[in-house]
């Protein structure tokens, strides 16, 4: 079992703050490089809570434990360590389960959306927020699902432009940043949604 050391933890935690919070930041294209210093962990009250989690985790589980609890929180901006200390194991299982059993969850969520709804009127944002983000608000819809629907059809470019309010502007960047880690087949995907949208 490969152990990453505390200043690792630490260094990916704010490579992951950074890449969901901040628009211009890609964990990916950046290697999560940040300005940390060991000089400046050192200095950190919480720095215990980065030492604790680099014992509890093998190095592959730490970014995925950051990442399930950056989209599971309402605001990345002000998710603190000693907060996801507290709660971010319910948070990293519940998201496992989930992502394992993706495709299920997507064809479940995608039949109750479609079941009484047309595609367009889903994706529909003249008169404001449309169904499936209110759907996705009311936790109806996953942020998954949501992730998926844009890698098949690219809908969250037409609602950043007709959509300019700060509800909207918080999901579309979750929606961005998550994207980069949710790696799926997007064929498989389509092929769902088709049957379920002709059936």
């Amino acid at each position: 079992m490969i152990k990453v050391n505390p200043f690792e933890t630490y260094k990916s935690y704010l490579g992951l703050k950074n890449h969901f919070t901040r628009e211009n930041y890609d964990y990916h294209k950046y290697c999560g490089k940040s300005r940390a210093s060991l000089k400046s962990f050192y200095r950190r009250k919480d720095r215990m809570f980065f030492e604790r989690l680099s014992r509890q985790k093998k190095d592959n589980e730490v970014l995925d434990f950051f990442v399930s609890n950056f989209v599971s929180t309402t605001d990345p901006q002000t998710l603190w360590i000693g907060e996801i200390m507290r709660n971010g194991e319910k948070e990293y299982t519940d998201w496992k389960r989930k992502v394992q059993s993706l495709s299920y969850v997507f064809r479940d969520e995608s039949e109750n959306i479609f079941s009484s709804n047309k595609v367009d009127d889903v994706f529909d944002c003249s008169d404001g927020h449309p169904i499936i983000l209110k759907m996705f608000l009311n936790d109806e819809v996953s942020i998954e699902t949501m992730v998926i629907y844009d890698k098949i059809l690219k809908y969250t470019s037409d609602f950043d432009k007709k959509l300019k309010d700060p509800v909207w502007e918080t999901v579309s960047l979750k929606i961005k940043k998550y994207s980069s880690f949710l790696n799926i087949d997007v064929n498989n995907y389509k092929k769902i949604l088709k049957k379920i949208i002709l059936d």
